[in-house]
């Protein structure tokens, strides 16, 4: 019995002294003095210097590739997307359990643009986000065939229902499910071959662009009423002459209208939009969630009843107005890919305590290769952010565009992910999106919005 009280005991200390040297305080100093923001600022200098717009005729090409898995297969067969089992992404109380079937098919979907020699090429999928260790793959392979990262921009439609078993480390698969090579394979080859395709059915076409309000189909589910909300659905419409249409479409709720209880594969309202879009006039709609962050879906029903009267009541409010929709054949385009250098990383434990960066990664690796994005499209600008980016954040940039003169559209995982970023203010708040998703201190917020200043600065002049 003493032998055991003394094991206890010993183990007990030992705790006590690995929290006590891997945890910290959380550090608030300002970002405008630090050495991240010094390196990311000679990289903004660079862009400044390099990058310059283009006007000439649009081309443009569109994909749709189907990442729907065949489940119960006897192995795993990446090459045909067949597998034994799949488990969901987006609720950590699913605990990692398999999918039972296939509520309504998923697809990643991709639009070319090019404009002169300038190049852009949208990737979305109906997934939970643009796993940041299969978008290094992607962007590897893409590469080796001529379309670099700086011309691709990733987005995801958020759907808490669909493919997992991609996330690394331990958090990673509370999320995702157990991480499959052959899973993470087979993602990989499809979203590579909907880029590839895309451009290769590049052909000359027309395009418009726009937005209309949807507030009813959003709420602030973090402060309610005493805060705001991006209630923007944002469009970009592509004819190819004489061939096929596309249309890219982001709008700032959550696709969380199916709980946890949940287990068939879905793509949550986003689907329900895309192919009501689809099955009116057009051969591809592209779906990318919006400035989410702090955004709830809002609608009637429950389940998939809310799921379809969101995505297709968002649909019907597009189509109606299409016959007023004036087209340009040619247009301006200009781009900035930053690569940021981060903040100190650490995981939380409470309001005010940090673990150490060394736990932290073994918990969940810190990212990488993290992007912020502009994309001039005539008098659109399109930021891309690496996160579920604050939809009260991407109201004060569309405000600030529009004095400029510029339409905005803020959307979000890029195919890299640093969490949530969410206004400073919120940062000490002990909820889900500042506590547990707030990696990077509570100036990530400020660092993040001062970064697209300059983006938009440099895509906009």
């Amino acid at each position: 019995m003493k032998k055991i009280l003394y094991i206890f005991i010993a183990l007990v200390a030992a705790l006590g002294i690995l929290f006590v040297v891997s945890t910290g305080s959380v550090k608030d100093d300002p970002f405008i003095t630090s050495a991240y923001f010094k390196q990311t600022m000679t990289r903004v200098d660079s862009l400044k210097r390099t990058e310059t717009a283009v006007t000439d005729s649009v081309l443009a090409g569109f994909s749709k590739v189907s990442i729907t898995p065949t489940i119960n297969n006897p192995t795993d067969d990446a090459a045909n997307g067949k597998f034994v089992s799949v488990p969901l992404a987006g609720f950590g109380n699913r605990k990692g359990k398999p999918a039972t079937g296939v509520h309504d098919s998923i697809f990643v979907r991709s639009v070319a643009l090019k404009v002169g020699p300038k190049l852009m090429v949208f990737v979305g999928a109906d997934l939970l986000i643009m796993p940041p260790n299969l978008i290094d793959l992607v962007s590897v392979e893409l590469a080796a065939k001529g379309i670099s990262r700086d011309q691709l921009l990733f987005s995801a439609t958020h759907s808490h229902s669909s493919v997992g078993a991609w996330g690394p480390g331990f958090i990673g698969e509370q999320f995702g499910g157990k991480a499959n090579p052959a899973v993470q394979q087979w993602l990989v080859e499809c979203i590579v071959k909907a880029a590839e395709l895309a451009v290769k059915d590049l052909s000359k076409s027309q395009l418009t662009y726009g937005c209309f309000d949807a507030a009813g189909y959003t709420r602030n589910r973090f402060i309610g009423e005493l805060g705001t909300k991006n209630n923007d659905f944002s469009y970009i419409i592509l004819n190819q002459q004489g061939k096929r249409k596309a249309v890219i479409g982001t709008f700032s709720a959550h696709a969380t209208t199916q709980g946890a209880g949940n287990m068939e594969f879905s793509g949550d309202y986003p689907g329900y939009w895309e192919r009501k879009m689809e099955a009116n006039a057009f051969d591809v709609a592209l779906f990318c969630a919006g400035s989410i962050g702090s955004q709830s879906p809002s609608g009637k029903g429950k389940g998939f009843e809310s799921a379809r009267y969101i995505g297709e009541s968002l649909a019907d409010s597009l189509i109606h107005r299409l016959p007023s929709a004036t087209y340009q054949e040619t247009t301006t385009l200009s781009n900035a890919t930053l690569r940021v250098t981060l903040p100190e990383y650490h995981l939380r434990l409470t309001t005010r305590i940090n673990m150490a960066t060394w736990l932290s990664n073994k918990l969940m690796p810190e990212p990488q290769n993290v992007f912020f994005q502009a994309v001039r499209i005539g008098k659109l600008i399109w930021i891309s952010a690496p996160s579920d980016f604050s939809g009260e954040y991407a109201l004060q940039i569309k405000n600030a565009l529009a004095a400029k003169g510029y339409d905005a559209v803020v959307s979000s995982f890029n195919g890299s992910y640093v969490g949530y970023i969410v206004p400073g203010r919120y940062f000490y708040m002990d909820e889900y999106e500042p506590k547990l998703m707030g990696w990077f201190g509570p100036t990530m917020g400020d660092y993040s919005m001062d970064l697209i200043r300059h983006l938009t600065d440099i895509v906009g002049r």
